[in-house]
C-alpha cells in the first residue's frame, strides 16, 4: 500500500489550519483523509475518541484540534486551556497507541518555548525555562504530547513526531474577537474602523454577525448587534473593543468630518515581536514531516523571520488604508518578549523551507477578509 492510499485522520479538520491541510493533501493524490471535529467527535472525552477511531480506522492521524486563543482569551481560560488540550493529546496518543496507528502526528506551539529563550528559538532550548505566563497552561498542555511521544517510543516503539509551528495567519483565520489572534484582530479592528469612518453601520453589524460575535457582554451589560440595532449600542460595542471616534455622529447613517478621524486602541508598548507563518506553508511543512520524519525529537516549523507588533500595526495601516489615529494601551500585556523559530532541522530532515513573504501574506488575508465579508451581503 502506497502512503498516499493510507487512511489518514485530521483531528480538527474543520479548522483554520485543518481545512488548507485537507485541501493539500487531496491536491496532492491522498484519497482516504478523514475529518475527526466537533459536533461529530467531542475529543476531550474517552468515548468520542474510542468511537473516533472504530469508525475511521485511521492508519495515520494528524492532531491538529486544540482550544486556542489570543492573550485576552488565555488570562480568562487558562484552566480548561491547560484540560481540554492535555486531555486531548494523552488520550489520543495512548488510544492510537493500543490501536496499533502507524504514525501519530501532534502538533505543538510556540507557546511551548521559555519565556526568554534565546532568538532565534532552537528546539534544544525548549526545556531551559518556564513559558511567559499568559501562554503557560496551554504550552505547557502541549508540550506534554513531546514527553508522552518520546516515552512511548522508548518503551513501545511507538511512531509519533512533535511538531513546533510559529502563530499562523492567513486567509479563513478566526477573527473573532473573543478567541483571535493577534493578525486577524488587528486586520478586523481597522477594517470595522474603516466602516465607522464612513458611517457604514450595516457593514459593521455584517461584519458581527459573519463572525457569528454579534451578542456582547460586558461588565452588566448586554448587547445584541441584530441589523435594527441602536447605533449608540452599535458604537459602545465598538469602543468596547477599541474603536471610536472622537464625538458621536450627528445623524443615524453618516459619520461626518466633524465627528473627527477614528480611533483604535492597540494592546501593549507595540515593541514584542512576533515570526508569522502563512497557512498554505505551514500545511505543506505538516504533509513533508508526515510522508519523511521519524523520530521523537521536537522540530520547528515556521518562516524564519522576526517582526515588531508596532511594524506588524504599519502594515496592516498601509494595507487597509487606514487614515486615523492609534494609541498603544501600555497597561495590557506584551505577552512574550521576542518570538522567531531557527527551522534549520526542518529544511535539513525533510526539505522544509516557507515559500511565502510575509506582506504577500498579510495582503492576502487583509483582500479575502475584506472581499468575503462585504461582498456577499448576508444580512
Amino acid at each position: 500500500m502506497t502512503l498516499r492510499s493510507k487512511r489518514i485522520t485530521i483531528t480538527g479538520g474543520k479548522g483554520f489550519l485543518g481545512t488548507h491541510l485537507l485541501r493539500k493533501l487531496t491536491e496532492k493524490g491522498y484519497s482516504t483523509v478523514s475529518i475527526a471535529d466537533l459536533p461529530d467527535y467531542n475529543l476531550t472525552d474517552i468515548q468520542g475518541i474510542r468511537r473516533m477511531y472504530e469508525e475511521q480506522k485511521p492508519q495515520i492521524v494528524i492532531h491538529l484540534a486544540a482550544k486556542v486563543g489570543g492573550i485576552g482569551f488565555n488570562q480568562e481560560n487558562p484552566a480548561s486551556l491547560f484540560y481540554e488540550n492535555a486531555i486531548m493529546g494523552i488520550k489520543l496518543i495512548h488510544e492510537a497507541y493500543l490501536r496499533g496507528i502507524e504514525k501519530f502526528v501532534a502538533l505543538g506551539t510556540i507557546c511551548a518555548y521559555p519565556k526568554f529563550t534565546p532568538v532565534p528559538f532552537k528546539e534544544e532550548d525548549l526545556w531551559k525555562g518556564y513559558p511567559e505566563e499568559t501562554n503557560a497552561p496551554y504550552g505547557l498542555a502541549k508540550k506534554m504530547m513531546l514527553v508522552q511521544s518520546q516515552a512511548y517510543r522508548h518503551q513501545y516503539g511507538f511512531n509519533s513526531i512533535f511538531l513546533l509551528p510559529v502563530n499562523l495567519y492567513g486567509p479563513g483565520d478566526n477573527f473573532s474577537f473573543t478567541s483571535s489572534h493577534v493578525i486577524p484582530a488587528l486586520i478586523r479592528k481597522f477594517h470595522l474602523a474603516n466602516l465607522l469612518s464612513r458611517g457604514d453601520f450595516t457593514g459593521i453589524i455584517h461584519d458581527f454577525l459573519r463572525n457569528k460575535d454579534g451578542v456582547v457582554e460586558f461588565g452588566d451589560k448586554r448587547f445584541d448587534l441584530r441589523p435594527d440595532a441602536p447605533q449608540d449600542e452599535v458604537l459602545t460595542v465598538l469602543k468596547h473593543y477599541g474603536i471610536s471616534v472622537s464625538r458621536l455622529p450627528n445623524n443615524e447613517s453618516r459619520i461626518t468630518n466633524n465627528d473627527g478621524p477614528p480611533r483604535v486602541v492597540v494592546w501593549g508598548t507595540g515593541n514584542a515581536t512576533r515570526e508569522f507563518f502563512y497557512v498554505e506553508d505551514a500545511a505543506e511543512a505538516i504533509i513533508l514531516a508526515m510522508e519523511q520524519y521519524n523520530k521523537s525529537d521536537p522540530i520547528n516549523i515556521g518562516a524564519g523571520f522576526e517582526i515588531s507588533i508596532r511594524e506588524l500595526v504599519e502594515l496592516i495601516v498601509e494595507f487597509t488604508g487606514f487614515k486615523g489615529q492609534i494609541t498603544w494601551d501600555k497597561t495590557k500585556p506584551d505577552g512574550q518578549p521576542r518570538r522567531m523559530l531557527d527551522t534549520s532541522r526542518a529544511e535539513r530532515e525533510f526539505g522544509f523551507r516557507a515559500q511565502t513573504p510575509f506582506e504577500e501574506g498579510l495582503q492576502k488575508t487583509i483582500d479575502w477578509y475584506r472581499k468575503l465579508r462585504i461582498s456577499k451581503g448576508e444580512l
